[in-house]
């Protein structure tokens, strides 16, 4: 097994844009969501004398939080834990609402370039996938799940078409050895589907449907923004950035159901209840792509979308359509 190393590199996407949506300011309190790299987290402290909570599941983020903290003592305050326990957090800090949230949504480049977290097929290292270091593994799903179930969350986390061929394929080959290695499996799944030197790898898709899997993902998402609406102060700043289109889907869902005009609500039927009225204006009803120059630099922002949203007072009607 490949000893651990640091990531190879770490460039925040969209890092100017982000501190714009968030409008940072003296004497806020702004919480970090997915600490990473630190480069979020570092910049908001920059740029005003303010608090920041930070909260990662990595345990090797979480190291890396605390070498931060030791620049920033009395304005940086670090947590582990997942967007599902961010609740629980504010209630062990000292704040009870916060004037921003950020989310930088997925996997780090630190655990990508870590070849013993198997995240990537660009090393080979054990199929692991797990952001925590605990609970199951994406090689506990390979090597136990059934076809059936396999072909489901290839298909529905990695919106791969070939989820069943692929399904097939592991099944033949744990019969004959458990599939233990990143590139056994990226191999296994090329061998079964091709692939040309100019395309996108063929297991792609399956890696990001086992580590979503794996990580709960897109559930850990949907909490993170129900978080971000029950603790935000009025005015306060939502900031979500996502990868990929599961991703975005779900920011993009939720804040058109918190930030629907009034004036396109219908009449409503007898019987029918009245909806909730709006908790968030939507700063960017089409997202915020990266600049050419940005990609240029850093090929992994490429799939990056910025959204962004204003938290309403209590009750209040307004909003824009996401």
């Amino acid at each position: 097994m490949p000893a651990r190393r640091a990531g190879m590199s770490h460039i925040p996407v969209l890092l100017n844009e982000m501190l714009d949506a968030l409008a940072v300011r003296d004497g806020a309190v702004y919480v970090d969501g997915t600490f990473g790299g630190g480069g979020y987290t570092r910049a908001i402290l920059n740029k005003a004398d303010c608090q920041v909570i930070a909260v990662d599941r990595d345990p090797a983020a979480i190291a890396r939080a605390c070498d931060l903290q030791k620049e920033y003592p009395d304005r940086l305050h670090v947590f582990h834990g997942v967007f599902s326990s961010l609740p629980t957090l504010m209630a062990q800090s000292q704040f009870d609402q916060i004037d921003g949230v950020v989310f930088d949504f997925g996997v780090s480049s630190y655990q990508i370039d870590t070849p013993d977290r198997g995240f990537s097929f660009r090393f080979d290292g054990p199929l692991d996938m797990r952001m925590s270091d605990d609970g199951e593994s994406a090689a506990d799903i390979v090597n136990t799940y059934d076809e059936e179930d396999l072909a489901n969350i290839i298909y529905t986390y990695g919106e791969e078409h070939r989820s069943r061929r692929i399904a097939r394929a592991i099944v033949e080959l744990r019969k004959v050895k458990p599939i233990q290695t990143t590139l056994e499996l990226a191999n296994l799944i090329k061998s079964k589907l091709g692939g040309r030197p100019d395309a996108q790898h063929p297991a792609t898709l399956t890696f990001q449907a086992l580590r979503i899997k794996v990580n709960n993902e897109l559930i850990e998402i949907e909490r993170g923004l129900k978080f971000a609406e029950d603790f935000l102060r009025a005015d306060g700043r939502l900031v979500a950035v996502t990868f990929h289109s599961l991703e975005d889907r779900i920011v993009k869902s939720f804040l058109r159901e918190k930030a629907v005009r009034k004036h396109k609500q219908s009449r409503l039927l007898p019987g029918e209840k009245a909806p909730s009225p709006p908790s968030f204006f939507d700063l960017y009803p089409k997202g915020v792509a990266p600049s050419e120059s940005e990609i240029s630099v850093n090929p992994r922002s490429r799939s990056a979308r910025l959204r962004a949203a204003v938290r309403l007072p209590s009750g209040q009607q307004g909003g824009t359509d996401a």
